[in-house]
C-alpha cells in the first residue's frame, strides 16, 4: 500500500488492504497514546482510529510526541518531537549545532525606539509558505493578501509563531517566502519568527540551514530574546526542547530572573500551544507534556516579573484566547495553513465567536502599560476580493 505520509510517498507492503489508522500507526512503531494523525485534512480523533479504513493514495499527516513531564536525564530524554517521515527526531545532536544565547541580558535590542514611545505590533503565523499551486495544505491567495495587509500596517515587528514554509528542508519554500514577502521588505519590517514543526519538515539539518540563510540577522540563534521599547520578546524553540536541565530552560529562567525595568511587556513566542482549547486537549493531545511542563515553569516565575506576560503560539489553524491570572495566552495559526475547525469551544476560551475558518493576524497598540489588541479575520476567503473585518478586540494592561 502507497500513502502520502507528510508530503512524501511512503510505500507500505506490509500492510493488509483491510488496514486502519491503528495498523498504520502501529507499522510505523509509534507510541498511540503519543501520536495526533491529520487524515487527508482533517484531524482524526483516537477513538475513530479502529473504524477507520486507509487506503492507496490517502494523505496522513502524523506528529508524535515522545516523553513526559518528569525531569529529563539528558537533552534528548526528556521531550522529542518527531515528524514521522523517516522518522526524524528532534534531540540532543542538534541542540548542539545551534549557539547559546547570552544567559543575562537581551540578545538583540533595537535602537531608536525608547521605553516609552508607543508601539504597534503584529502577531500571526503557520502561513505555509510553498508553491502557488499546492492550494490544499495551503490557501495561497489568502497567504499572499494577509502578507500585503500587514505591510500596510507598517508596525515595528511582526511576531511569526511558526511553521513558515511548508516543507523546512525545501529551499524553494523558503525563497517563496523571500518573493511573496517582498512588501515587508520594502518596508524593512523587523520580523521575529520562531520555528515549528513544518520548518524542519523534510530533515532538521537542512530546515535550520535554510532558516538561518533566511533569517541571517539572527546569527544562527534558533532561540533568543529582543528588547523593543517597553516589550521584551522571548522566542523559544521546540524543536531542540526546553526540559528541566536543558540549556534554553536554564536561559529562559535567567531571562525572566534579569528583566530590564522598562520592560512593562513580556511576550514568550513559540509554536507548540501552552494552553489551547478543549477540543484539541482531546483529539490532538495538546497540550503535549513539553508544554504543560513549560507553562507550569513560566508561572512559577510569574510572581517574581513586574511585568504583563503574554504567551503567542500557533500549531493550532484557528484563533484561541485565555486568561490565566497574570498570563495571556494567544493562539493565532490563521495565516494561510488549511483550517482547523474548532466545533466546539470551552468555557475558558475567551473568543466565543463560531465563524469559520479564521484567517487572520493580530495588531497590539501598545502605549504605556496598556496594550489593545484587535484581530482582523478574513470575512470572504472564498470570494475573488477579500476584505478584512474586526472579530475580537481586548486590552492587556500591565502592572
Amino acid at each position: 500500500m502507497e500513502i502520502i505520509l507528510n508530503g512524501q510517498s511512503r510505500n507500505l507492503p506490509d500492510l493488509p488492504e483491510t488496514a486502519t489508522v491503528t495498523d498504520l500507526v502501529a507499522s510505523l512503531g509509534l507510541k498511540g497514546d503519543r501520536v495526533a494523525v491529520e487524515h487527508n485534512g482533517s484531524i482524526l480523533p483516537r477513538s475513530e482510529w479502529a473504524r477507520t479504513s486507509i487506503h492507496s493514495g490517502d494523505k496522513f499527516e502524523i506528529v508524535h510526541f515522545v516523553g513526559g513531564g518528569s525531569p529529563a536525564r539528558g537533552r534528548s530524554t526528556f521531550w522529542l518531537l518527531a515528524i514521522v517521515a523517516g522518522v526524524l527526531s528532534l534531540g540532543q545532536a542538534r541542540a548542539q549545532h545551534s549557539p547559546q544565547p547570552p544567559l543575562v541580558g537581551p540578545t538583540f535590542s533595537v535602537d531608536g525606539i525608547e521605553a516609552t514611545q508607543p508601539l504597534k505590533i503584529v502577531a500571526y503565523g503557520d502561513t505555509r509558505f510553498t508553491q502557488v499551486k499546492d492550494d490544499y495544505d495551503t490557501d495561497p491567495r489568502v497567504r499572499k493578501y494577509l502578507v500585503d495587509q500587514i505591510a500596510r500596517e507598517k508596525p515595528d515587528a511582526v511576531f511569526m509563531t511558526g511553521d513558515l514554509p511548508f516543507n523546512g528542508a525545501d529551499p524553494a519554500d523558503w525563497q517563496i517566502f523571500r518573493e511573496e514577502s517582498a512588501p515587508w521588505q520594502a518596508e524593512h519590517l523587523r520580523i521575529y519568527p520562531t520555528l515549528g514543526n513544518h520548518d524542519v519538515r523534510g530533515g532538521w539539518d537542512a530546515g535550520i540551514k535554510n532558516f538561518n540563510a533566511t533569517f541571517p540577522e539572527l546569527k544562527g540563534y534558533l532561540y533568543y530574546s529582543v528588547q523593543i521599547g517597553n516589550v521584551y520578546l522571548i522566542t523559544l524553540d521546540c524543536t531542540q526542547g526546553y526540559p528541566e536541565g536543558s540549556p534554553q530552560r536554564e536561559w529562559l529562567g535567567s531571562q525572566l530572573t534579569h528583566l530590564p525595568k522598562t520592560a512593562n511587556f513580556v511576550f514568550f513566542l513559540s509554536h507548540m500551544p501552552l494552553y489551547n482549547d478543549l477540543q484539541s486537549q482531546v483529539v490532538a493531545t495538546l497540550p503535549t507534556p513539553a508544554e504543560l511542563s513549560l507553562r507550569e515553569y513560566i508561572l512559577s516565575l510569574a510572581p517574581k516579573v513586574d511585568a504583563k506576560m503574554v504567551v503567542v503560539n500557533g500549531h493550532i489553524h484557528n484563533y484561541e484566547r485565555f486568561e490565566t491570572g497574570k498570563v495571556t495566552y494567544l493562539i493565532t495559526g490563521g495565516g494561510g495553513a488549511i483550517p482547523y475547525r474548532i466545533a466546539f469551544r470551552g468555557p475558558e476560551d475567551k473568543y466565543r465567536d463560531r465563524s469559520y475558518p479564521n484567517y487572520h493576524y493580530l495588531v497590539l497598540q501598545i502605549h504605556g502599560k496598556a496594550a489593545d489588541v484587535t484581530m482582523y479575520r478574513v470575512a470572504n476567503p472564498k470570494s475573488a476580493n477579500f476584505r478584512l473585518e474586526v472579530k475580537d478586540k481586548f486590552t492587556l494592561t500591565a502592572p
